[in-house]
């Protein structure tokens, strides 16, 4: 049964964005241009087409495809965007070679253009489409190069008939990680291996897909350099688990652009898009004699169906799987309003005006006070039967005995998280969206801080401001894992705001650092939490 579609936990302005498929019809309504649309009307935005061919089919067989002309595909194309411009762009069946070419060049010349005229980013997604789930051929010709796309593309999703096609013949999940590397570097694009549909040739119980970021994202922070495996649930009645749904890779490219389209990083919106599809096969209901369509249910807010996080590449990783980190005090079940300083006179000052929960975040490694900047504030912390995090410097934090331990994404690859956790320390993550706080939950934190919500000048951050909207969302999907902090340009002015989200606690920087009397400033900002 298919469920009713919800909004974020409140009215948050949030906008509707519009998202192109350039695409194949199908007459069934279960996969293409119709599944696409669906998709983007179940997650929020307004969806436009591009027609690149019609074909005849039911959710049996197909029975006939027919490209449209150039002149007609150029015509869709130029007529969206002098009025109706992508936020994103999802492309799937390509009739032939030329109108592959005849996209490319598009993408190469006007929207290169377009996105530099204004200054923008057009996400575009490409599921390599050559095959119906009836098994039926799609493409006019044999073998489609998807060289033309080189440099242009943000993602390309080819399952396993479609990888092999592509690159090289796979026997195993090591061949697989292998051949979706070669295509990343090949079309210099990231990569997502589907292998949900693979018939048990990784793993009969999980759905697993590789995400393999392309080299030009070497750049980007640690944790985004690395590649990922995907782990799913199967779901849904015996038969769709055995031969698979209709119109899934579909779904979840459209699905992909989409959440993009919403502002969120490609890393994010391939596990939402994960769990969208998930779901839409949990709900499915077989309208005809073959393949049942993936329902298009609504923007997933069930962990049950997000996917576990593996990673595929070498090097240090999370030794801590079956580590389980102390909660926080249970007399301070609340963090409330949480400071986080860069002096310990500014703790010995929150704490005599009342703050329980405080953090000294040092981001100057080379401070030759340093271990007695730790030492100090831990033994303040104790004096004060606070909890008092130490941010980064988990060896020192250990050393001292600290109450807690607070680490960014980057430092999960290399902290001994099970020393920490050995030591009796509390572990607080930091997270920047979806995929960064699905992999802090594998870890079993004490709490999770998600941000930046609001633009900050305390720290260079790596991604844009989370905003509202977005928090909402994270509250809805994570409310009782673990206590949930927001953090970043929190202030008195937009502290209610926040508070509506219903997130549990919120950790505040430079409305306590920069007032001019910080004890003042936390104890308002304790008294208006308590009361919004």
């Amino acid at each position: 049964m298919a469920l009713a579609s919800t909004q974020p936990s409140m009215d948050l302005g949030c906008e509707k964005p519009i998202v192109w498929t350039i695409a194949g019809s199908d007459s069934g309504g279960g996969a293409g241009i119709q599944a696409d649309l669906l998709t983007m009307h179940a997650l929020e935005a307004h969806g436009c087409s591009v027609i690149t061919s019609v074909t005849a089919q039911n959710s049996v067989a197909v029975d006939l495809v027919e490209a449209v002309s150039d002149e007609m595909l150029l015509a869709q194309l130029d007529s969206l965007l002098s009025d109706l411009p992508p936020k994103a762009i999802k492309i799937g069946l390509l009739s032939d070679q030329q109108q592959l070419e005849r996209v490319a060049n598009w993408l190469a010349i006007d929207l290169k253009d377009y996105q530099k005229r204004h200054d923008v980013t057009v996400a575009v997604i490409v599921d390599p489409v050559m095959v119906a789930s009836s098994g039926d051929k799609l493409n006019l010709a044999n073998r489609l190069d998807f060289t033309p796309f080189k440099g242009l593309i943000t993602l390309i999703t080819p399952n396993m008939f479609e990888l092999q096609a592509l690159t090289q013949p796979i026997d195993d999940l090591q061949q697989a990680h292998l051949a979706g590397q070669q295509l990343a570097a090949l079309l210099q694009t990231n990569v997502l291996v589907k292998g949900g549909d693979n018939g048990g040739l990784w793993h009969q119980q999980y759905a697993q897909d590789i995400f393999v970021c392309r080299q030009a994202e070497r750049t980007s922070p640690l944790h985004q350099q690395r590649s990922f495996l995907l782990k799913g649930p199967r779901v849904g009645d015996q038969q769709y688990r055995q031969q698979g749904c209709h119109g899934s890779g579909c779904t979840l490219s459209s699905a992909i652009a989409t959440v993009m389209a919403h502002g969120f990083v490609l890393h994010d919106a391939v596990v939402v898009a994960k769990a969208f599809v998930t779901q839409g096969i949990a709900c499915a209901i077989a309208p005809g004699q073959g393949h049942a369509p993936v329902e298009k249910t609504r923007w997933p807010d069930s962990l049950a169906y997000f996917p576990h996080i593996d990673v595929l590449d070498d090097g240090p990783w999370m030794s801590a799987a079956n580590v389980n980190f102390p909660r926080c005090n249970d007399q301070q079940a609340s963090l409330g309003v949480y400071p986080v300083v860069d002096e310990v006179s500014l703790i010995a000052t929150l704490l005599d005006a009342g703050a329980k929960t405080i953090q000294l975040r040092i981001k100057q490694n080379d401070d030759p006070l340093l271990s007695e900047k730790i030492t100090e504030a831990v033994a303040l912390g104790y004096r004060h039967q606070a909890q008092l995090f130490i941010n980064d410097h988990w060896q020192l934090a250990i050393a001292q005995r600290a109450f807690g331990i607070h680490l960014g994404q980057e430092d999960l690859y290399q902290a001994d998280l099970a020393a920490i956790a050995e030591n009796g320390c509390r572990l607080g993550l930091s997270s920047h969206g979806y995929f960064e706080a699905l992999i802090a939950l594998q870890v079993k934190p004490s709490y999770l801080a998600l941000g930046h919500i609001f633009a900050t000048t305390t720290k260079t951050m790596p991604s844009t401001p989370q905003g509202l909207a977005h928090l909402s969302r994270y509250v809805q999907l994570f409310s009782g894992t673990v206590p949930l902090v927001a953090i970043g340009g929190i202030d008195a002015e937009n502290l209610s705001l926040v508070k509506q989200t219903q997130v549990d606690d919120i950790a505040v920087v430079r409305a306590v650092t920069q007032a001019a009397c910080p004890a003042s400033a936390y104890q308002q900002l304790s008294h208006a939490w308590q009361e919004a």
